[in-house]
């Protein structure tokens, strides 16, 4: 289904095309230069290096004690609030879980509405969500000679939707996911030359997962690459793997599924993107093959649990190494792909790839051809695995912490929740450090079998959570950690746990100082070099969203949502009590309810809490204009018509 709500000239079209080449270069371009400049925070990330990494200077060690609030946004809305806002020329993007409300704020006054577009869409969509009705975020593309400056959002119930950036108006939308067959979407767009990204959600309904690229201008479908099936629907190129043929190459996609197995088998990519425009590459991970029950699905399942690199322009595949093969424990590997340019231990300069996984391994990779650099366990605790054969990219499992039929899997970590999930994580180049918010959570596992129904959910397991083995078992607290993490010499530089998962992600910044939110409703701000806690301040709700930072008129800003949810708080906000529920989340945070309620906004954070309102006091008051105190009092001297009797 496609609706263009806005018209297009031919002679609009034919030009757009004769100047496609250099429209697309110009928007890279543009959207490089806007993530420049520290007063813009242009895309999930900052950049498209994904490193979500503020250059500003002004909040450091010595001052960041002083932060105070400066303004706050309230969304509306409960449920969690994942991702961040956008900041683009003194304007910024907020969005909402569903229903998906988007609004900007100028932050000349951040205190009135300058739009807001709330879509209409089907709710049933709530039904098919698998782990609240979060959204991760917006995308921003900045404009051409056919067409203003766009607000992308993707909605729960499946639809991309195009908006004006300075109206809101809808422009376009288009029909990505079926929602009849549990495809929902909860990921955020990408934009990368005159292509908006997207991916799919479901894999626990049965959905095969796809990416997908749609003309910015018309909402046309350019292409959409699956993670399962035939190779020219998965869109392999040529040379395919060609650097590491050991991974796999071509026909893999049906050769380790069983029968037509592929159709219903998962894959589906809701995490986050970052490209290289010198390698005209972009990277994202596909999620866990369906049903989760290993029983029902033999073989490697590929390309599901696979790191990709992809060219934007056609979708074809030069590279994807699959993480762990034919998964056992629902360890979706869709987790962020952070980029960063480092010398190795040989003093070569190389362009790597540095991507936690849910799988409990962080794994860099030359982004340039896919070879695995390194692949170090997130925690000593890891046990489904022994170590990554460096030589094939194969985890080598401990049979004891396999899954199978008629078996109850017992003290499995990590968790199906992963010792990394969401959270979207940050790396500071000065230090070459890797912030990572960690789970620390593990599992019994119970299989069982299933027949598939479209649209309902097809799972196979039944799982039981519960801190992992640092954590207070007794009171079901000590579920997170955050970690400071060096990919080239392998180890970690500090870490702390946290009384539960650090599901948002961190921010790094050029002044030392890492920052992250909790799930019990604190955002903290730790001394990059050491971990030691220097601030914290509660906020009105848990928080599952990553700190973002921005300048305005000078001073800097620290900005995150809060609004508890998202898997660890389905528990919470749809009120389940049963352990199992929930995937098995409302088991391992069952005392969350006991920290932290739901809510919804953003709450922005300044140096003493200056902000535009303390530089003037006056700014968003209102003043009658003298022309309506005039008309006013020229009526009242003005005779009058009626009748005095």
């Amino acid at each position: 289904m496609k609706k263009f709500l806005n018209s297009t000239s031919a002679f609009a079209l034919a030009v757009s095309l004769l100047a496609a080449g250099s429209a697309t270069a110009i928007a890279n371009d543009r959207l490089v230069e806007l993530a420049e400049d520290p007063a813009n925070w242009v895309m999930t990330g900052r950049d498209y290096n994904a490193q979500n990494y503020s250059r500003s200077t002004e909040i450091s060690k010595e001052n960041v004690a002083q932060l105070k609030p400066a303004w706050s946004f309230s969304t509306g809305v409960l449920h969690g609030h994942e991702g961040t806002p956008l900041v683009v020329d003194g304007m910024m993007y907020i969005h909402s879980p569903f229903p998906n409300t988007t609004f900007a704020l100028a932050l000349d006054d951040p205190g009135k509405i300058v739009w807001q577009n709330k879509p209409q869409q089907d709710s049933t969509a709530r039904a098919v969500a698998c782990c609240d009705v979060v959204n991760r975020g917006l995308a921003y593309w900045p404009g051409d000679d056919e067409t203003d400056p766009l607000v992308f959002r993707t909605q729960l119930d499946g639809l991309i939707v195009a908006m004006d950036a300075k109206t809101g108006e809808t422009r376009w939308q288009m029909e990505n996911s079926d929602i009849a067959v549990g495809s929902t979407l909860t990921i955020a767009p990408y934009v990368i030359k005159d292509q908006v990204i997207v991916g799919s959600s479901g894999a626990e309904l049965g959905v095969r997962g796809y990416v997908t690229a749609y003309d910015v201008h018309s909402g046309e479908q350019k292409w959409r690459a699956y993670a399962t099936g035939p190779d020219e629907d998965i869109r392999l190129a040529e040379d395919f793997n060609e650097p590491n043929p050991h991974y796999g190459q071509f026909g893999l996609g049906l050769e380790t599924w069983e029968g037509e197995a592929w159709k219903i088998g998962g894959g589906t990519n809701w995490g986050w993107y970052a490209y290289d425009p010198g390698e005209d590459l972009f990277y994202y991970g596909s999620g866990n093959p369906a049903p989760w029950n290993e029983t029902m699905r033999p073989g490697d399942n590929k390309w599901t649990m696979a790191i990709w690199g992809r060219d934007p322009d056609d979708g074809m595949a030069k590279f994807a190494y699959q993480k762990t093969p034919h998964d056992e424990w629902d360890y979706a590997g869709v987790n962020v792909m952070m980029l960063s340019d480092q010398e190795d231990r040989e003093g070569n300069m190389r362009k790597l790839l540095t991507h936690p996984d849910r799988n409990g391994i962080v794994y860099t990779l030359d982004r340039t051809n896919g070879d695995l650099v390194s692949a170090d366990k997130i925690d000593d605790t890891v046990n489904w695995v022994t170590e990554v054969d460096m030589e094939t990219g194969i985890p080598v499992r401990d049979p004891e912490f396999g899954t199978r039929m008629d078996h109850v899997g017992r003290d499995i970590c990590p968790s199906a929740m992963g010792y990394h999930n969401q959270g979207h994580d940050s790396y500071d180049p000065e230090r070459r450090s890797f912030f990572m918010g960690i789970n620390h959570i593990c599992m019994d596992w119970e299989p069982f079998m299933l027949p598939y129904r479209a649209g309902q959910f097809f799972v196979g397991a039944t799982l039981n959570m519960y801190p992992g083995p640092k954590g207070d078992r007794q009171a079901n607290l000590g579920l997170g950690q955050v970690k400071a993490y060096d990919a080239i010499n392998n180890e970690f530089k500090w870490e702390v746990m946290e009384r539960f998962a650090a599901w948002g992600g961190t921010l790094a910044t050029a002044g030392g100082v890492m920052f992250y939110g909790t799930l019990d409703g604190f955002i903290k701000a730790r001394d990059s070099d050491t971990g030691d806690l220097l601030w914290k301040f509660k906020l009105p709700s848990g928080a599952v969203g990553h700190p973002m930072s921005y300048e305005h008129d000078g001073r800097q800003y620290i900005a995150i949502y809060y609004g508890v949810g998202g898997w660890p708080g389905v528990g919470l906000v749809f009120d389940l009590n049963d352990p199992t529920a929930g995937l098995g989340a409302v088991g391992a945070f069952s005392e969350l309810a006991n920290y932290t309620q739901m809510g919804g906004g953003v709450m922005v954070f300044s140096l003493d809490g200056e902000s535009v309102y303390t530089d003037d006091i006056n700014t968003g008051e209102y003043e009658p204009t003298s022309l309506i105190r005039g008309d006013r009092d020229a009526a009242k001297d003005q005779p009058s018509d009626r009748d005095p009797s």
